[in-house]
């Protein structure tokens, strides 16, 4: 069975309590099962990380070959705007990525409209809520079932 890794960035644990009108009322609990619905049918195992330590998440995602991922869904959240070392990590591991926020960054605070994770990610789904990581995650299934 096929592995793929969900990242959650920084303060993602706190979706449902913060800022609702842009995050939406959904926790991040609902988020993994929500994805876990979808994976199951589609015979694709998911693991579930979430950090607000940049370092850490360079590491999982560092591992994720060897860990046996075949693709990574990650919203880097706020690292998105400032983390080379996420960029470079994506970069390094040539694991399919696919890159996803809730909120439409474009439409948001000038420096959140750009992405240095982008990039280097086989596409960004970003503005559509909860739906943003179900497209990812169905985007992750097609690749690595190529």
């Amino acid at each position: 069975m096929k592995k793929i890794l969900i990242i959650h960035g920084p303060n993602l644990h706190l979706l449902g309590e913060r800022e609702q009108d842009i995050y939406g009322k959904t926790t991040l609990a609902e988020i993994n099962k929500k994805l876990s619905s979808v994976a199951k049918p589609a015979g694709v195992a998911l693991e579930f990380f979430q950090s607000n330590h940049e370092g850490e998440m360079v590491d999982v995602i560092t591992a994720s070959k060897k860990n046996g991922f075949a693709a990574i869904v990650m919203n880097p959240a706020a690292y998105t705007h400032t983390s080379v070392a996420i960029r470079d990590a994506v970069m390094a591991v040539k694991t399919p990525t696919i890159e996803v926020h809730l909120s439409n960054i474009y439409a948001r605070e000038e420096f959140r409209h750009k992405s240095l994770i982008a990039p280097v990610c086989h596409g960004q789904i970003t503005g559509f809520g909860v739906n943003s990581y179900i497209l990812g995650l169905e985007a992750a299934i097609r690749l690595i079932k190529k």
